[in-house]
């Protein structure tokens, strides 16, 4: 996330076992803003209808978001790929400095990747928010839930969602 103003603290933690004690940072994170990528279909924007699934998507609406508030909407084309080639578009999420995404569906190397770029990914079932203008709203509201990886799809249509 961009300009995140953090909080660190010092938690002085004994370890037994080694008799020396160690020092974690703990950090608290307000965000200041956030760039939301959301799959979706043609032509994107707030009302457009979000795809079911990452590397299905015609394109990426992208939200920025201050302080809560949605300052701006942009869509990217998704990036041509063949089935198991979602790294291209997860590279072009991290070009794009995207922050968060959400989704209904996304496999194991769309999820490394993002995990590895930073990107959070966010499950928000189809059902609950068919728009991304919902999906955005929900997420600002804290409502939905961190994807896991063991919550992934693991392809031939055997996906979660």
């Amino acid at each position: 996330m961009h300009n995140m103003l953090l909080s660190v603290y010092q938690v002085k933690l004994n370890n037994a076992s080694s008799r020396f004690n160690k020092f974690y940072l703990i950090t608290e994170i307000n965000m200041k803003t956030m760039k939301i990528a959301i799959p979706s279909n043609k032509p994107g924007g707030m009302d457009a209808v979000r795809s079911d699934h990452f590397g299905h998507a015609d394109l990426f609406t992208v939200v920025m978001v201050e302080e809560n508030k949605v300052v701006d909407v942009d869509a990217l084309e998704q990036v041509e790929h063949e089935a198991g080639g979602c790294m291209l578009p997860v590279r072009m999420l991290k070009e794009n400095k995207v922050d968060a995404l959400v989704v209904g569906g996304l496999g194991r190397g769309p999820m490394k990747g993002l995990s590895e770029a930073g990107v959070k990914v966010y499950f928000a079932n189809i059902a609950q928010c068919a728009d991304v203008q919902s999906a955005v709203d929900m997420l600002l509201a804290d409502q939905l839930p961190l994807m896991h990886m063991d919550q992934v799809c693991t392809g031939s249509g055997n996906c979660h969602h």
